[in-house]
């Protein structure tokens, strides 16, 4: 190794993290970094390394080393926005990201800086973020799913609504199928609620809370045979959700009513 070139140690260093050999490439890395302290590369890939093993205090250190050396990379500018947002740091995420951004434009710099936003609660400039990656890339889920989720959190069902659907018009996974659901259920369009809830048992056929939710839009319409089907699956899926079950039971027009906590109990087992 003690002719190796940065950029091989930097190969095989990659090559080992690629083939799982993890304490293997971070060694190389370190020790490069024993020889050539400054070396851009090795500060990049080791922090990288670091962050997958979710030490982000290391791989801020290592991923500034990098900066320090080449500031107007936009890759490590990449890497420190993902790394200073796992470590709860937005601010400064946004800041990697914003130069990421007038280094190099891409569409993965302008979604990384809407989730950044998203994920710092700065709701009216994430909307704008997601609004705009959508109207540049129309097929854009995560965009999509996330300004539903966005409306609805915000009270506008209707755009929820339209949003989500636009979301879930392709392959979708079982938590924006839950949102549209949810949104549905709120606009009291249960026919549709129920397809949704039940899209989710399809794709995730643990995920609780949507065979509770199947439950209610089922009781809902008037359907009590089929709700109490769908609460004894959430009851087998989590038993805590008894109270929630017998919330739901005793609420709604079409509820039936339990004298006897065991026989309740019985009848979902």
């Amino acid at each position: 190794m003690s002719k190796d070139k940065p950029e091989d140690i930097v190969r095989r260093a990659a090559a080992a993290f690629n083939e799982g050999r993890i304490d293997e490439a971070r060694k190389l890395c370190e020790q490069g970094l024993v020889r050539t302290p400054r070396e851009p590369m090795l500060s990049h890939l080791l922090a990288a390394m670091l962050l997958a093993q979710r030490d982000t205090t290391t791989a801020r250190f290592h991923i500034e080393n990098s900066l320090n050396v080449r500031p107007d990379n936009a890759a490590a500018r990449m890497l420190a926005g993902r790394i200073t947002r796992a470590a709860g740091d937005f601010q400064a995420a946004l800041v990697h990201f914003g130069r990421a951004i007038a280094l190099s434009p891409q569409r993965e710099a302008f979604v990384e800086h809407a989730r950044t936003l998203d994920q710092a609660g700065l709701r009216a400039p994430a909307r704008e973020a997601w609004a705009a990656i959508l109207k540049v890339i129309p097929e854009h889920q995560e965009a999509a799913s996330r300004l539903g989720r966005l409306a609805f959190e915000d009270g506008d069902l209707a755009d929820a609504a339209s949003y989500l659907e636009r979301a879930t018009a392709a392959e979708a996974p079982a938590s924006t199928w839950f949102d549209l659901g949810v949104v549905r259920q709120d606009m009291r369009n249960y026919a549709a609620a129920e397809t949704a809830y039940r899209k989710v048992l399809d794709i995730k056929p643990d995920h609780a809370e949507a065979a509770l939710n199947l439950g209610i839009v089922l009781q809902e319409s008037g359907d009590p045979d089929a709700a109490m089907g769908a609460y004894a699956t959430a009851y087998r899926l989590r038993p805590d959700m008894f109270g929630a079950i017998t919330m739901a039971l005793t609420s709604a027009p079409h509820g039936r009513l339990w004298l006897d906590e065991a026989e309740l109990r019985r009848a979902l087992a």
